[in-house]
């Protein structure tokens, strides 16, 4: 399971994880109407702060997902910030598969991205074919 195909792959999957993430994040600095309508209906504070707070946060992560070096530690602080979403539209009474359950998406993707584009991280959870 060490062809370019296979990595390639893997970096599609991270790709989409980051361009996401950065879009969210650049619309949380700005913020725009729709960051703090959807704060307010979620039950968050609609600080311009704290939505800035939110979108540096997450490109934060985000920066140390796509960097190769620290892609490992940036997964498991996007695995935090997606379940505090899940968290959040869980409390807010949101749609389970198109809200709630996003979150843990973005996770699948972010983590199946590194999988398969991190030799280590394959070696260290191997798929068995018995």
């Amino acid at each position: 399971m060490n062809s370019k195909t296979t990595i390639w792959a893997g970096y599609v999957l991270s790709a989409l994880v980051i361009l996401f993430m950065v879009f969210d994040g650049a619309i949380k600095l700005v913020p725009i109407a729709a960051v703090t309508e959807s704060s307010a209906a979620l039950g968050l504070p609609t600080s311009i702060g704290f939505a800035r707070g939110l979108g540096i946060l997450g490109l934060v992560c985000t920066a140390l997902y796509a960097y190769p070096r620290t892609s490992v530690l940036g997964a498991v602080l996007l695995t935090g910030y997606y379940g505090a979403t899940v968290l959040t539209h869980l409390r807010a009474g949101s749609p389970v598969f198109s809200h709630m359950l996003f979150g843990v998406y973005l996770g699948i993707l972010a983590w199946g991205g590194l999988y398969l584009r991190d030799e280590g991280l394959r070696a260290l959870f191997p798929v068995r074919r018995d």
